[in-house]
């Protein structure tokens, strides 16, 4: 069974390399939305994949990680980087370039990476994700699935090369949030009692 949780938040970015000028010569945004789709072969105890309020949590933290921040590819220009990081308070740094379909591969990463050091204790089967939708506009969007984000044609992503600004971490429920997943750390849910 497939559940699908809707998430919003407006970025700023340049995609370099890319053939339309405006785009790879200026800073612009969009007004994203990301559609987090879970699977599971079983039910909780409530008779759900996974309680949408729990996907309020550092889930909805991460993804709005990118809400009225900057996003920057760690591959461009080091002045344009720092004159970001140094002008504006909320930034992600990513080693891939900010387009949609990468936006897509990280947060399917980092999605994936929360869920697998989440201890569920509300009687959740395994609970995955199956896949990403990244609206750029009302016209385009980039979806991946498992194979496209762990793709070494695409590009190996490393998590740890995902930077998350002090302005940013500040705004998360827990501001240690991303260190505790990328150093393994679990992260217990609420017990339902």
């Amino acid at each position: 069974m497939i559940i699908r949780k809707l998430f919003r938040f407006e970025n700023t970015h340049i995609v370099r390399g890319c053939s339309t000028k405006r785009c790879r010569t200026s800073i612009h945004g969009h007004s994203y939305k990301v559609e987090v789709f879970l699977e599971a072969t079983t039910l909780d105890n409530a008779q759900m994949v996974y309680d949408f309020g729990l996907m309020k949590g550092g889930m909805q933290d991460l993804i709005e990680s990118f809400d009225h921040s900057v996003t920057l590819w760690d591959k461009d220009d080091k002045g344009y980087i720092e004159a970001m990081k140094k002008y504006s308070d909320r930034w992600v740094e990513l080693p891939v370039s900010p387009t949609a379909e990468q936006f897509a591969r990280v947060i399917f990463l980092i999605v994936d990476l929360l869920l697998v050091n989440t201890v569920f204790v509300n009687g959740e089967g395994k609970i995955s994700v199956n896949s990403i939708i990244v609206h750029e506009t009302d016209r385009g969007y980039a979806k991946v699935e498992a194979k496209d984000v762990y793709s070494e044609i695409m590009g190996i992503i490393n998590p740890n090369n995902i930077i998350f600004s002090k302005g940013v971490m500040e705004d998360w429920t827990d501001c240690d949030l991303w260190n505790k997943v990328l150093n393994g750390e679990k992260i217990i849910n609420p017990k339902i009692v």
